[in-house]
């Protein structure tokens, strides 16, 4: 609800057509099942039927359930079943490798998804240990409430929150900002108008994830994950490859041969804002990155173990009233901010510069 509330104060930045939520590195209920997999979404009373007989066959074994207390409020339509399963993984998957593991868990997600996409009876959002997602059309501060979030003891570390649905297109909970994909996850203030291109390079790369687009914005998330899941590049090179500098700008890299190599290779790749993009890594990892051409607003600033990525000033402030405001960061053209883990360290990558800002 604290999100949620920062969310209230930027009202003016969003239009209250939908919420979602990320939450990682949990507490409460589920503090002692984050090493298995989190099976986040909603179902019809005919689709959870289905949902179950998959699993089933597939040989995953439910341990345990997370469902909110529904309090049903004027203008939300209240589907039939919204839950977050926790489920252990079939026999011959527990000594597996975790990119083995992930792999099934990606299948897994999209066939749920595929089994209910025309009715609308399975509506699938993450499957990934430690992660619990949840989406729904409305006001983010009703949503809140009707989710039974100011009375809840379920806990996260990290939470990400956006209060908007799609901009462009049809309104749609596959839409609806935070994406998750394996492990990364990010959240978008703008408009993607290279969306197109991006999208068709992605779908060629043969990768059964890459897929869905309801929303302009759900590329940052894939692009995140093709830097460093597929690629394996550290999180910096996020940056070179979303805003790559011009050819004067990089030779002035010591890296100048690889940022040259990821522009000419991945200029598809290139967005055009105006983005600002808040991200974490499986490891925990924050960041907010600005497109370069056309910048969002966002700041990022708190104390030591709480920190907030903003798209508005006042949303910190009522996330964070007692931070030192004048350590607050505010990321321009050239600029990653990157939060460690543990909320202790707030880092500023530059392009141009390499790490500018360190604080502890």
């Amino acid at each position: 609800m604290e999100n949620i509330l920062s969310l209230e104060t930027m009202k003016e930045g969003h239009d209250g057509s939908g919420m979602g939520l990320i939450l990682k590195n949990l507490g409460g209920e589920l503090e002692e099942l984050k090493e298995y997999p989190i099976l986040s979404g909603i179902c019809s009373n005919d689709g959870i039927h289905a949902l179950d007989d998959y699993m089933n066959e597939k040989g995953f074994k439910l341990l345990y359930t997370w469902t909110p207390k529904i309090k049903p409020k004027v203008g939300i339509e209240k589907r039939d079943y919204y839950f977050a399963r926790v489920y252990d993984y079939p026999d011959e998957y527990k000594d597996k490798s975790q990119d083995e593991k992930d792999d099934l868990l990606l299948k897994t997600r999209l066939a749920l998804r595929r089994m209910g996409e025309a009715d609308e009876s399975i509506i699938v959002f993450s499957f990934y240990p430690d992660i619990l997602t949840l989406k729904e059309v409305g006001d983010p501060l009703t949503l809140g409430e009707f989710f039974g979030l100011d009375n809840s003891n379920l806990k996260a570390k990290i939470v990400f929150a956006q209060g908007r649905q799609n901009t462009n297109y049809a309104i749609n909970l596959y839409a609806c900002h935070p994406f998750f994909i394996q492990g990364y996850g990010s959240m978008t203030n703008g408009e993607n108008t290279a969306f197109v291109p991006i999208r068709e390079f992605l779908m060629s790369r043969g990768f059964s994830g890459y897929i869905g687009y309801n929303s302009d914005s759900e590329v940052f998330t894939h692009i995140l994950h093709y830097t460093c899941k597929r690629l394996k590049l550290p999180l910096i090179y996020y940056k070179d490859i979303i805003t790559p500098l011009k050819t004067s700008e990089i030779e002035q890299r010591e890296d100048a041969e690889l940022v040259r190599f990821l522009k000419v290779t991945l200029r598809p790749l290139c967005i055009d804002g105006p983005n600002c993009v808040i991200g974490f890594l499986p490891d925990g990892t924050t960041f907010m990155v600005q497109d370069s051409k056309k910048l969002r607003p966002g700041v990022v600033g708190g104390v030591k173990g709480r920190i907030g990525l903003m798209s508005e000033e006042c949303g910190l402030d009522r996330a964070v009233p007692d931070r030192d405001r004048t350590k607050d960061v505010f990321p321009m053209k050239y600029d990653m901010v990157i939060v460690s883990p543990d909320a202790q360290e707030v880092k500023v990558w530059n392009q141009l510069q390499g790490w500018t800002t360190i604080i502890n």
